[in-house]
């Protein structure tokens, strides 16, 4: 009870200090926003409290990696926006009883670019922007229920001639009553700046905090989740046009209410074994970021299912942000240390 005082104390600190701690918005890296988990980006695209044995979750949180993760390995790949293609791979291990270690890949590309000059004549050459982030994650039991874990990542841009690398970390914590379901997180995400950069202008990272909540509903095979994000800056508004038309006057929504279901991400699942899970997820800052003309019913809606055949796991996921843009996730799981048996 008293290490539970303590860390309630801790945690409310934080949050209290940092969320004075404004910023206008002026961020780069926001790639390192995308999850390499489908069971994730099926729950709305952000979610740090699932508990599944699936390796590729710990990109959300490390405070969820353990030594239950005997030797699994992930890859995962996601079909984005436009010409994007994402993808990477995981590899975690236990190291003792209480403590586990991972590492990790994830490469992001954005198709093939036309070149112009600074006077918009087309140079007759094309490039390929892409980022890649390496990252090494430690996790720890600190109790029977309460569990943290730190992710490194090193990350490497590459825009045509120019280049950049940036050094960031994530901190997580995790409870866990598997007698109630009941799964509460806490996690600050890329503390960290440019090492070098592209031109003489400071980038910063997209630094957030977030804190999450999951529990099974009852005695049914259905888990409710929601997850709090952005959680350093109150003000999220968003435009649109007054007559939903592309042509039409931006008119700025900025209320209290937006602002705090634009920081709230629900998910739900439906979850009847250890083996299998379908999961839906409702991000409404994702459907309000789209203006009316560019939005349709599916936009700030996710759906995927997962599926455990022995030491193999599989799992999918969909997301129409707009109209014009329709995103597929898949993941790929493997027990080397089961298979090894």
């Amino acid at each position: 009870m008293v290490f539970k005082r303590y860390i309630s104390i801790f945690i409310a600190a934080v949050l209290s200090v940092l969320a004075l701690w404004g910023q206008d918005g002026t961020t780069a890296y926001e790639f390192l926003g995308v999850s390499a988990s489908s069971h994730v980006y099926a729950l709305g695209g952000t979610n740090i409290t699932v508990i599944d044995d699936d390796v590729n979750l710990i990109d959300q949180n490390p405070g969820l990696l353990g030594p239950e993760y005997e030797m699994q390995a992930g890859l995962n790949y996601m079909r984005y926006l436009g010409g994007s293609n994402f993808m990477g791979a995981r590899f975690a291990a236990p190291a003792g009883e209480r403590a586990a270690w991972a590492v990790g890949v994830q490469y992001f590309g954005y198709g093939s670019i036309d070149g112009y000059d600074e006077q918009g004549n087309a140079t007759g050459a094309s490039f390929s922007p892409s980022d890649i982030a390496f990252s090494g994650t430690f996790a720890h039991d600190i109790t029977d229920r309460w569990r943290g874990g730190i992710t490194l990542k090193f990350i490497h841009s590459s825009y045509e001639i120019y280049k950049a690398l940036a050094i960031c970390a994530d901190l997580g914590v995790n409870y866990y009553d598997p007698d109630r379901d009941l799964s509460f997180s806490v996690v600050l995400k890329n503390l960290g700046g440019q090492v070098k950069r592209f031109n003489e202008n400071y980038d910063r990272l997209p630094w957030d905090i977030q804190v999450g909540f999951g529990k099974s509903l009852g005695t049914t095979p259905l888990r409710l989740s929601v997850t709090a994000y952005n959680l350093n800056k109150w003000s999220l508004p968003y435009y649109s046009t007054d007559d939903g038309n592309a042509s039409g006057e931006l008119e700025e929504h900025d209320k209290f209410m937006g602002n705090l279901f634009r920081h709230l991400i629900f998910g739900l699942e439906y979850v009847p074994s250890e083996k299998f899970y379908i999961a839906l997820g409702y991000n409404y800052k994702t459907r309000t970021d789209m203006s009316t003309y560019a939005r349709n019913f599916l936009s700030g809606f996710s759906a995927g299912a997962g599926l455990k055949v022995k030491a193999m796991g599989f799992g999918v996921a969909f997301a129409q942000p707009h109209v014009g843009g329709t995103t597929f996730m898949f993941n790929l799981t493997a027990s080397v240390s089961e298979m090894l048996r």
